[in-house]
């Protein structure tokens, strides 16, 4: 399989029609990921085919890709706004590296003036948190990914 351009641009666009977060394709020694950043402009084709085009170049093998997310997305489950600590000035509920239990409160997503707190599903450690306090998230953005 070739990645090309056109093919990259075609899975940017199914992203859009379809309010997808992300694509993951693999064959053999290439791979490719599109992932849609929210709270941006619309999924752009052209700079995240230039990193793809690089990859299957490097003699390495994928699997050592670093920017790939490790471990079990904690995706919102709802449209909201998240908020990383309960309330302004507080400590955060979690942070990259921290240890968390299986129904540990992680962040909160206010949706309509309801604050939602948002529990993790698994135990493990946080390995990255991939959104901002206070950005607007979409109905199952990753917020975080638990290893």
């Amino acid at each position: 399989m070739n990645f090309e351009v056109e093919y990259i641009e075609k899975l940017a666009k199914l992203i859009d029609e379809k309010s997808l977060s992300e694509i993951i394709l693999e064959d053999g020694e290439q791979a490719i990921t599109i992932k849609r950043e929210y709270g941006q402009a619309p999924v752009q084709a052209v700079p995240v085919a230039a990193p793809v085009q690089a990859a299957p170049q490097a003699a390495p093998a994928p699997a050592e890709n670093t920017n790939v997310p490790k471990g079990k997305p904690v995706t919102s489950p709802m449209v909201g706004a998240f908020y990383a600590a309960p309330s302004p000035g507080a400590k955060p509920f979690v942070k990259v590296g921290d240890t968390v239990s299986a129904g540990q409160v992680v962040c909160i997503v206010e949706a309509m003036k309801l604050m939602n707190e948002i529990e993790s599903e698994v135990s493990g450690k946080v390995t990255q948190i991939c959104v901002e306090d206070g950005q607007s998230v979409e109905y199952g953005q990753v917020l975080m990914y638990i290893e």
